[in-house]
């Protein structure tokens, strides 16, 4: 019992680790996958770097898409979608 006794600390750091750290992060890493692979034309979008745009087209080789912005038609990569910020633009207007 007295062995135990000295791993059970060392036990108990590494589950509250995984259940509040490394769980929650795979978690958004499968968000965030399974939103850019559901990316449409159409779709109103912002980058990470804050750049706002609308999906164009969608190319599946290099998993990149071109967005239509003031600018222009400018290609990135699904990666560079800021998942969160699309969201909150896309959401419908609370009264």
């Amino acid at each position: 019992m007295g062995d135990i006794g000295q791993f059970l600390p060392m036990i108990l750091i590494f589950a509250v680790a995984y259940f509040f750290m490394i769980r929650p992060q795979m978690k958004r890493q499968k968000d965030e996958k399974k939103f850019s692979t559901e990316l449409k034309r159409g779709d109103r979008v912002i980058t990470k770097s804050g750049l706002h745009g609308k999906v164009v087209e969608l190319n599946d080789k290099d998993f990149s898409c071109v967005l239509e912005t003031m600018a222009g038609k400018l290609k990135f990569d699904r990666s560079a979608i800021s998942m969160e910020m699309s969201k909150k633009i896309n959401a419908p207007a609370k009264k």
